[in-house]
């Protein structure tokens, strides 16, 4: 591709630069520059004042997944209940008429706690929808199931069931299921939804890169690679796809620790097996779920919940698990992935990294079956933080891993965080710019399907505290709110170095060509007009991926796409 893109302002991973073109020859950055170029390209782009940055980074999403879902029954972008049930029976309906057996079930989610007394489904609201087929729908943030009578009847989920560690099956007085599963009691279920057949896969992963290329991401990191929550392991689709081509994008997979494992030396030698530290996809990360979400009080506290029922949460490691699987990891060359929303789990994972950092133990760089050099340790999530924690990710060098479109008042914060926190732990919040104070490391994702993978809004939210759609728009905590320059850095440069990437996340001479073009530059916007900025170009890996702008002008007889 040959292209100079004019008339642009640029953000280059780390700071908006004073030219305003960027030369793009053969896929490959060769000049940032000022007015037209020496020699110009076969094809320019006047970008009239808008925004370059390098391609957006996302280090914490679920993209097979989301994927997946998109193509199921999707209730993602259902407002209310109402819709959402709708939607259910519009599937439904679609799906009975197609005739086909592999359709016997119905799967998907992305169903709001909110739109839930106390955030919990019931199978007898489900039935109304979907009387005749087992259904399953996973909750938006991918920690709860919603599941009917027929699916709980094929799984043999009844008053006699119990939960497996770390789950809850909600339950009526008299002990029957209602229909609602969290955390681990999701497999009581899942294990009986028959396999996504490998086209299955491969379909989710080409809608899930298609809708992130639409947002300017042009690399991530896929937070769970194995089988999790009814969703088969992609690894094989992954590797598939970037040996054909397929896969366009950069990707790290975290691969998944599984809870309950007794064995970690043979744990880590399994994962060993599985590590890629070249191509297009690669597998270096290992991801640890920490503990549940707030919404189920399932999230690990230090201190009991402030509602009637109490709890300090799920653990799902002990202190020792923990401390010895990380050293071995560590030892093998891995980087470290958590997730941690409770302020216990924040502590424990720190804690777990400070023992890997010890004198005597490893972490001071080794070479390894996945890496070599300093590791790439993170937390991602980081909801409820102690004050007191907070420096100790600069000090250990571990990096805060922010899915900022969550940091506001949204339906579930109002409903189902704050009432169950109390008032000290709500002002620990999503500690963004006291993270940013202290010098921790910040990198961003989104977590999508979990919600939107739009960076834009996930930065306007990490700018105000707040969201034009949410339900109060005043800030949360604006205290924790970080600037422009340091939210555009953790999306691009600051992901890119969880990934060691050396082709994304920033815009420099030699670099192939990840880039992203905004609808404005948000630099001369009031910090409340960001939610409305969209993407309207993206390259990726010197290929133009997606585009919504008009027909790019031709400055010579030669046509270059």
């Amino acid at each position: 591709m040959e292209l100079d893109i004019l008339d642009v302002a640029i953000f280059d991973g780390e700071a908006l630069r004073p030219e305003n073109r960027v030369s793009i020859r053969d896929g490959v950055i060769t000049e940032i520059g000022t007015g037209p170029a020496a020699v110009p390209a076969a094809h320019t782009i006047a970008a009239g004042g808008r925004l370059l940055t390098p391609g957006f980074v996302d280090a914490h999403v679920h993209t097979t997944f989301g994927g997946q879902e998109a193509l199921a029954c999707d209730i993602s972008a259902a407002g209310t209940l109402d819709e959402a049930l709708q939607m259910i029976r519009d599937y439904v309906a679609d799906t009975t008429a197609m005739n086909d057996p592999a359709n016997d079930w119905v799967i998907g989610g992305g169903w709001s706690m909110a739109h839930f007394p106390g955030g919990d489904p019931s199978a007898d609201i489900l039935d109304e929808a979907c009387p005749d087929r087992p259904a399953i729908l996973l909750s938006a943030d991918h920690h709860s199931a919603w599941v009917n009578t027929k699916a709980m009847t094929a799984a043999g989920l009844d008053e006699t069931s119990t939960a497996p560690a770390g789950g809850v099956i909600i339950t009526d007085p008299s002990g029957r299921p209602t229909g609602c599963l969290h955390e681990s009691a999701i497999d009581l279920v899942s294990a009986h939804v028959p396999a996504a057949s490998d086209e299955e896969v491969l379909a989710g992963l080409r809608e899930g890169q298609r809708y992130l290329n639409s947002l300017g991401v042009t690399a991530w990191m896929d937070a769970i690679v194995g089988d999790y929550g009814g969703h088969r392991d992609p690894y094989g689709t992954y590797v598939g796809a970037a040996e054909s081509g397929e896969l366009h994008s950069e990707v790290v997979g975290s691969l998944w620790w599984p809870r309950g494992v007794e064995d970690i030396d043979a744990e880590v030698a399994r994962l060993t097996e599985l590590a890629r530290t070249d191509g297009r996809f690669r597998a270096t990360s290992v991801k640890f779920m920490l503990d549940g979400i707030v919404e189920s009080r399932t999230a690990a506290m230090s201190n009991e919940y402030t509602c009637t029922c109490g709890g300090f949460g799920t653990s799902y490691f002990t202190k020792d698990h923990l401390e010895a699987s990380f050293a071995a990891l560590d030892a093998a060359g891995f980087d470290i992935h958590c997730h941690a929303i409770g302020d216990a789990a924040v502590k424990a994972a720190l804690d777990a990294f400070a023992a890997v950092r010890s004198p005597g133990t490893a972490g001071t760089g080794t070479t390894g079956a996945a890496n070599t050099g300093e590791r790439r340790h993170h937390i991602a999530h980081v909801q409820v933080v102690d004050p007191a924690d907070v420096p100790r990710f600069a000090d250990l060098g571990i990096t805060a891993n922010l899915q900022a479109l969550w940091a506001c008042y949204d339906e579930q914060m109002i409903d189902l965080n704050l009432p169950f926190l109390g008032t000290e732990r709500g002002g620990w919040l999503y500690p963004f710019g006291s993270f940013a104070r202290t010098g921790a490391h910040l990198a961003m994702g989104s977590d999508w399907p979990v919600s939107t993978a739009n960076p834009w809004e996930a930065i306007h939210v990490a700018l105000n505290r707040s969201h034009p759609a949410a339900a109060d728009t005043a800030p949360l905590l604006p205290d924790e709110a970080i600037d422009l320059t340091t939210a555009l850095r953790a999306y691009t440069a600051g992901s890119a170095q969880l990934l060691r990437s050396t082709d994304n996340g920033r815009i420099r001479p030699g670099q192939p060509a990840n880039l992203a073009l905004a609808s404005a530059n948000p630099f001369s916007l009031p910090p409340a007009a960001v939610a409305g900025i969209t993407n309207e170009l993206t390259i990726c890996d010197g290929r133009i991926v997606y585009d919504t702008l008009p027909p790019h002008a031709p400055t010579t007889t030669d046509s270059a796409s």
